[in-house]
């Protein structure tokens, strides 16, 4: 499996390009703001042809460059039903500040021309890869992560996590349509469960692993003994 990831924009959104190697075609995760440039760059120097974007949830760090990208490569999005509408109205999640840097810009969104929605457990074959979608809410009502089986004995899967899971912190949930005990559960049903040699690629920041994260973590120690989870101030 070809990855290459990259931070893009304002807020380091990271942005991935996924393939089976080089000359195939390939889906773009999360393209955020400035992220096109670098995914064209990627493309041509990998020889690929995107087929679909993939949208982890709908805030404008992680979908500025949604539209942009699955036009310039007749790709088609996917997204979860829940956060479809952030896609043409990004403003509906945003934060206070986030709204005041984009204060007096002239930003257009619109869906791009086709949009596939999502379901939890399910599982789609894109660009000769398999992604089983996990639904989790708590970030965005619509927040998903996609898991891909990662051939490499060390590793059974590899987990675009969005802003569910970062490296030492978990994603924010007092954003328009966040939910801390949505997240707690998401966290518990959907992270907790996995084996540990699963590796978390996230939306901001380093790496990680599942085994890493359950040793580590403070917000998933907390869960693991069964305490409440503090507030989190972690993603846009």
């Amino acid at each position: 499996m070809l990855i290459a990831g990259f931070p893009a924009g304002p807020w380091g959104t990271n942005c991935y390009v996924v393939a089976t190697g080089p000359g195939s075609e390939c889906v773009v995760i999360d393209p955020g703001k400035d992220a096109a440039q670098g995914v064209d760059q990627v493309v041509r120097e990998q020889r690929l042809k995107p087929v679909a974007v993939l949208v982890t949830h709908g805030h404008v760090d992680h979908m500025w460059c949604v539209a942009p990208v699955a036009g310039t490569y007749d790709a088609t999005a996917y997204v979860h039903p829940a956060d479809r509408h952030l896609l043409a109205d990004p403003m509906a999640g945003m934060s206070r500040e986030t709204a005041a840097m984009m204060l007096g810009g002239k930003f257009q969104f619109a869906e791009p021309d086709r949009v596939e929605e999502l379901t939890d457990l399910q599982t789609v074959e894109l660009a000769g890869l398999a992604f089983t979608v996990d639904h989790a809410p708590g970030h965005t009502p619509g927040s998903i992560t996609f898991r891909s089986p990662y051939a490499q004995a060390e590793v059974s899967e590899v987990m675009f996590s969005g802003d569910l899971l970062f490296a030492g912190s978990i994603g924010r949930t007092d954003l328009p349509g966040g939910d801390h005990q949505a997240m707690l559960r998401s966290l518990r049903d959907k992270v907790l469960t996995l084996p540990d040699d699963v590796v978390v690629l996230p939306g901001h920041g380093e790496q990680t692993s599942i085994g890493r994260e359950r040793a580590t973590n403070p917000f998933l120690l907390d869960l693991q003994d069964d305490r409440s989870v503090g507030h989190v101030t972690r993603g846009l």
